[in-house]
């Protein structure tokens, strides 16, 4: 690369400067203790429902089983992401090496790509139980849970985690290396860039609507058939424990793609670019405590499990 543009990736061995909310300091403490509280009632929220779906008999189901899986992607996914975010906030140091990015980079790509096809199968799980009732026990047997579903949703995060950081590592970055971000995620890395990245911003929306695009249209259409279905429903308990469970998903989904996909589908436009960090500090803290919330809150089957799990333990 011409040293007239200031371009060179050897620089970036000794690390990037994560500015986050470094332009208004006296946030910066205040934040370390609200993400503290936060990252805590994550890990134990989360934590709680995976427990309840591996004691509690009644939740030895799919969907539960899906609820879990979504809880210990949403675990790995902060703790991931948040102990750099709380040493950034703590002092004056806001660096983070290279080779500590490249890790960060390539787990958030991998899980942030699974969960999103998780929420697919949730859906197609959802949609099975109530359009396709008589059916449901022979489609989402054990096994095709375990081995199909489950393992498509954690390829399609490892593919897509391979596919997208040579080529982002690969970038013609500018020499101050100051990422105006918590996280190293691609958005700002291709923000940080001098020259042409027409290349990767087109993978990179071709990507976003793979993982986006495609999966909330799955989504959105199943619940389609889900709405027509829920009308023949004869039994009002039934309906509504249907709308219920139905309603959580949809929310966590909303939740979910309405804060990535701004972000990732278009990384360079300017609303992208001016409110990156407020959508990444949501969905790496905020929707990873509010989903098992929503599920537990509406939910009779696991405020039940709760129950029975505080009894147990109770004298």
């Amino acid at each position: 690369m011409p040293k007239a543009l200031g371009i060179t990736n050897n620089s970036f061995q000794v690390g990037f400067i994560l500015l986050g909310f470094s332009e208004w300091p006296h946030l910066e403490m205040i934040l370390f203790w609200i993400v503290i509280i936060l990252y805590t009632m994550i890990i134990l929220s989360n934590s709680t429902i995976i427990l309840l779906s591996y004691v509690d008999p009644h939740l030895y189901t799919p969907m539960y089983f899906f609820l879990s899986n979504l809880s210990f992607l949403d675990l790995c996914f902060t703790t991931t992401a948040v102990p750099q975010m709380l040493y950034n906030l703590w002092g004056p140091d806001k660096s983070i090496t290279y080779t500590g990015c490249v890790i960060q980079l390539s787990v958030l790509l991998c899980l942030g790509a699974t969960e999103g096809v998780m929420l697919v199968v949730m859906a197609f799980d959802r949609y099975v139980a109530i359009c396709q009732p008589l059916h449901y026990t022979i489609i989402m047997h054990h096994q095709f849970c375990w081995k199909l579903l489950v393992l498509i949703a954690w390829l399609s995060g490892l593919i897509e985690s391979v596919t997208q950081i040579p080529v982002t590592l690969q970038l013609p970055f500018c020499t101050h290396h100051r990422l105006d971000d918590f996280l190293c995620e691609v958005p700002a890395l291709i923000r940080l860039t001098c020259g042409d990245t027409s290349a990767i911003e087109w993978q990179m929306t071709i990507s976003a609507i793979l993982f986006t695009i495609v999966p909330l249209a799955l989504i959105l259409t199943s619940y389609g058939y889900i709405a027509q279905a829920l009308g023949k429903i004869q039994s009002k308990d039934g309906r509504q424990k249907a709308i219920a469970t139905c309603s959580s998903h949809l929310t966590v989904v909303f939740m979910f793609y309405g804060t990535v996909a701004p972000v990732y589908t278009y990384p360079k436009n300017h609303f992208a670019s001016t409110y990156s960090k407020f959508f990444t500090f949501f969905y790496t803290v905020v929707t990873p405590l509010l989903n098992p919330l929503i599920y537990s809150l509406r939910n009779k089957d696991v405020k039940n499990a709760m129950l029975q799990l505080l009894r147990r333990g109770s004298p």
